[in-house]
């Protein structure tokens, strides 16, 4: 079926109609759940429907998966590395045309759309390369004639709920390792962005078919709470990994506890940048823009802090607000824009409340605050003076909102880094290398990405990514994130006709 607007004809090249099915389970599309309409956020406008996923195909889709498992994690880890190389592959081939459909259904800026997408291509090609490298140790026994050595195996399934800020970025993270280490990934994707959902499977599931694989290798699901409760409750699931708020992964790791599963948490973040009185200020004020006013404020890396010291407070602020000023707003798709509009109506009306809340607590608009009037969610990126001790400032605000703050010494900056529930990213901005080691030491920002003269979003793929406190302390992507996907065995091997036992003791 065609599109009623020429602008989306475009999606007919990664294979999406006016109607889509939003469930693929053993290898062919089907839904049986309520219809949803997928939402332009530049006019509120629809794009394309998708007919969602039921629990009668969860579970048919389960069964499936479980016995593709069986197959997949037999395969030689290498070959599993080639598939996924074939996959980024197919990513490069239709970059430009899924940039665009994450640009026009999420709401950000085309090239970060592009950039998204280029981002699993990135983890493709790091997971090609780790299909060769899930190495074990050898381990010293101290007994005679005994091997010690660790086995790494496949967990078997691993669930990959994502969120709509990167519809299909955390997807990359999380599958592209899981499939390299034998296991299968059943992908709840975000409800209001189902046509990256449907689009990126389409994908996947070519791969796997032009390979004879099992398509139930991968299983993928557009729906709501219903989808995302029965991937936490389910034991075929091993480890679920979960992006979004704080609060309601608080009750995915409750629920995924209970039944002793593992869970990956990427939650809230409430990051701060600091500039030292001796930093490049031209260099700060390039890289807050970009931390606060990129992706509309709907990054969990988004800067939502700013901690100025007091000899510089007002030669930064002064230059921020100018370059505010020259901000484009307007149609993610359009060349030149910086910020285009919040997600959803929801999340424009959560801006205005926050706002109020703001006010009402003491802070001081320096610039913007208000909505846009328009058929879209824009808003305007807006930067508040405030004390940090206003309960607003503990609070993650999904938004282009930014909160300056005053400071006088190195400690009491780390104090206020630190002093939020969560602990995602923080950067500092300075030249002086004592400051730097402070930082990034053990008394300095208690966050799992600790940043020096970059923002604090913009994560390159080949370091572990995750946070500490209300972010959860999952770690995604690079480095040795791999382990977390896979069942460690520790094996000792005797290959001697003598019985020693260890610690020494004799036993009869």
């Amino acid at each position: 079926m065609g599109f009623d607007r020429k602008e989306y004809e475009f999606l007919d090249e990664i294979c999406l109609s006016s109607s889509n099915l939003g469930c693929f389970v053993n290898g062919t599309w089907k839904g049986n759940g309520p219809v949803v309409s997928s939402i332009n956020p530049a006019n509120n406008q629809k794009i394309a429907e998708v007919r969602e996923a039921s629990i009668q195909y969860y579970e048919e889709g389960m069964q499936a998966c479980s016995e593709a498992a069986k197959i997949w994690m037999q395969v030689p880890a290498p070959k599993r590395g080639e598939i996924v190389r074939q996959i980024g592959d197919a990513l490069r081939a239709k970059l430009q045309q899924l940039g665009r459909l994450v640009s026009l259904e999420m709401g950000k800026i085309l090239p970060e759309g592009i950039g998204e997408v280029q981002e699993i291509i990135d983890m493709c090609d790091f997971a090609v390369g780790l299909s060769r490298q899930l190495n074990g140790s050898v381990i010293p026994s101290e007994r005679p004639n005994h091997m010690m050595l660790e086995m790494w195996n496949p967990l078997g399934i691993v669930g990959v709920i994502t969120a709509f800020n990167f519809p299909c970025a955390v997807l990359g993270w999380n599958a592209c390792i899981a499939l390299v280490c034998g296991n299968c990934v059943v992908w709840k994707g975000a409800p209001t962005t189902p046509l990256v959902t449907v689009a990126m499977t389409k994908l996947v599931a070519g791969v796997l078919e032009k390979n004879n694989l099992p398509g139930a290798i991968f299983t993928a699901f557009c729906g709501g709470a219903e989808i995302g409760e029965a991937i936490a409750k389910d034991t075929r699931i091993p480890l679920v990994s979960f992006t979004g708020s704080s609060k309601v992964g608080l009750k995915v790791q409750q629920t995924v506890n209970e039944r002793f599963g593992k869970c990956l948490l990427e939650l809230s973040g409430n990051n701060a940048i600091i500039v030292m009185d001796d930093a490049d200020i031209q260099l700060a004020v390039r890289s807050v823009l970009f931390a606060a006013v990129g992706t509309a404020g709907q990054r969990c890396t988004t800067c939502r802090r700013l901690l100025l010291h007091e000899s510089v407070y007002q030669r930064v602020l002064d230059q921020l607000l100018d370059v505010y000023k020259q901000v484009k707003i307007g149609d993610p798709l359009e060349k030149g824009t910086l910020l285009g509009p919040l997600h959803t109506s929801q999340s424009r009306m959560n801006y205005e409340k926050g706002i109020e809340t703001i006010k009402s607590q003491g802070g001081k608009i320096l610039t913007g605050g208000a909505i846009i009037e328009s058929d879209g969610n824009f808003v305007e990126p807006t930067i508040v003076e405030i004390s940090p001790e206003a309960d607003v400032v503990k609070e993650e605000l999904f938004a282009p909102v930014l909160y300056a703050m005053k400071f006088q010494t190195l400690k009491e900056a780390i104090e206020i880094n630190n002093s939020v529930p969560q602990g995602l990213s923080s950067s500092i901005f300075t030249r002086n290398p004592e400051v730097i080691f402070k930082w990034i030491g053990p008394q300095g920002s208690d966050c799992g990405i600790v940043n020096v003269n970059i923002p604090t979003n913009g994560a390159e793929i080949g370091g572990a990514f995750g946070g500490e406190k209300a972010t959860g302390g999952g770690r995604e992507a690079g480095s040795d994130s791999w382990k977390q996907y896979m069942r460690r065995s520790t094996c000792t091997i005797n290959y001697g006709n003598e019985l020693p036992l260890a610690q020494g003791i004799n036993f009869g």
